[in-house]
């Protein structure tokens, strides 16, 4: 009996279970490794007590050595924590959203950390923006990533532009800096898991908000030049029903 080739969304099906099962082995080895990782650091830790003060020579080295681990284990902490965010399969709980006020919100969150880095926020926020719908809570974690790189590449100051409008399928954000800009080579990479720029990066947090993005039904890419800045746009559908009543 000839057998039919499987159909595009029985294929679609079975990728999602492999990646399924993927992802759950995955988080559960970082939660594996964590426990012993919680248990290495409590012991440096009441080490480093045990040192503190000492003024032998012998004891300051250990103390030295003692701090190195620490420092370690805390970039490991990091890098689970951002895994396990990465490799979460995420339910949405999807709600009609206003962009713009959840957009101020963010803003208003990040504005002390923008009057300390000398970064001018500029808004030009789309006042006939249609809703959207969105989960909330990750796609404020999604904008705050974004907006706290923009900060990183603008070291010593700038501006950083924050637009939304309309487009023909739904609506864009666009965060735009001045800062140090990207090269086209890395730009090709930046959403990569595990590819990082920063020192002791994790190189999880723009695949981590790409994969929000995408959760939406929405897409995210970057357009930029070194020494000139970076713009990054969302791209969001808006509801069927909204669709279909344009």
């Amino acid at each position: 009996m000839k057998q039919h080739p499987p159909s595009a969304e029985e294929v679609n099906r079975r990728l999602v279970a492999q990646y399924t099962e993927i992802a759950t082995l995955a988080g559960a080895l970082a939660h594996e490794i964590k426990n012993p990782l919680s248990t290495i650091r409590l012991n440096m830790e009441l080490l480093a007590e045990d040192f503190e003060g000492s003024e032998n020579v012998r004891d300051r080295r250990a103390a030295q050595k003692i701090e190195t681990v620490q420092r370690e284990c805390d970039r490991l902490q990091n890098l689970l924590d951002n895994f396990l965010s990465f490799a979460k399969i995420r339910t949405l709980r999807l709600e009609p959203t206003d962009l713009n006020a959840l957009i101020r919100r963010v803003l208003e969150f990040f504005a002390p950390k923008a009057r300390e880095s000398g970064i001018e926020v500029i808004c030009y926020l789309d006042p006939d923006l249609p809703s959207v719908v969105l989960d909330q809570e990750n796609f404020h974690g999604a904008l705050i990533n974004l907006i706290l790189n923009a900060q990183q590449a603008m070291p010593n100051g700038g501006q950083l532009v924050v637009r939304t409008r309309q487009t023909a399928a739904g609506v864009a954000l666009d965060l735009i800096d001045n800062g140090t800009g990207i090269d086209e080579r890395t730009q090709a990479q930046i959403f990569d898991a595990f590819f990082s720029t920063k020192p002791g990066g994790s190189g999880l947090g723009l695949p981590t908000t790409r994969k929000i993005v995408e959760a939406h039904g929405g897409q995210i890419g970057v357009q930029s030049e070194p020494g000139k800045g970076t713009q990054i746009t969302i791209e969001l559908p808006l509801p069927a029903r909204l669709t279909a009543a344009k």
